[in-house]
């Protein structure tokens, strides 16, 4: 149940974020570019097909030796044999998500130290924190923690951090020396006139930072 993923981009594809485009185009074109690990967030849509999304980045993952992490959902994240799964505040709690997945990593998004402690308490294998910047990924996003938070929460606890909210390559270094393990992008990767690229160039930033 430990997060082994170098430090780098933690890309997450959302369908709604993709420009009109495929969002397997997508997730494929961000793989080329690299990435430390890929995560699908899927609100819309039926069961049926978020599961086949998951399963054909799934796929994409593997080829790549990328981990595949599915976002909320336990139940698809197994069918999906994903990688880890990830988890919000308001989802499910991680002692019951662990009697679907089995030991599957969980990581769990906080936005305070006391959260993030909880998580840690709660057999959290990965924590995301945040929002650390302002973000348009989310209609109703959590108040804004700053640099000073996230490096609070890296001194407190020993298990990986993935920043986000805002994360782009100007900030790569500023996360990085925070204390935070990899850097989160939606709208910066998905939305990007070119995935490729950007993915490319935020991974470079933040495994050197």
């Amino acid at each position: 149940m430990t997060w082994r993923a170098p430090s780098g981009l933690y890309a997450i594809v959302d369908p709604e974020h993709c420009a009109g485009r495929d969002p397997r185009a997508v997730a494929e074109a961000i793989l080329h570019g690299g990435c430390a690990a890929l995560q699908l967030r899927s609100k819309v849509g039926g069961d049926g097909e978020r599961l086949a999304l998951a399963r054909a980045l799934r796929a994409l993952c593997h080829a790549h030796g990328v981990p595949f992490v599915m976002n909320d959902r336990p139940d698809l994240a197994r069918l999906a044999d994903a990688d880890g799964l990830h988890l919000g505040q308001d989802d499910l709690a991680l002692v019951d998500a662990r009697r679907i997945v089995g030991t599957m990593p969980i990581g769990r998004s906080t936005h305070s130290l006391e959260q993030a402690l909880r998580a840690v308490e709660e057999g959290a294998c990965l924590l995301g924190f945040g929002p650390v910047f302002p973000t348009q990924s989310k209609v109703l996003a959590s108040p804004v923690v700053g640099l000073s938070r996230l490096s609070e929460v890296a001194r407190a606890v020993s298990l990986p951090i993935v920043a986000i909210g805002g994360i782009d390559a100007a900030r790569a270094t500023d996360v990085r020396h925070a204390g935070a393990h990899h850097g989160a992008a939606i709208r910066a990767l998905c939305a990007a006139p070119f995935p490729e690229e950007a993915a490319r160039v935020m991974h470079a930033a933040l495994r050197s930072a």
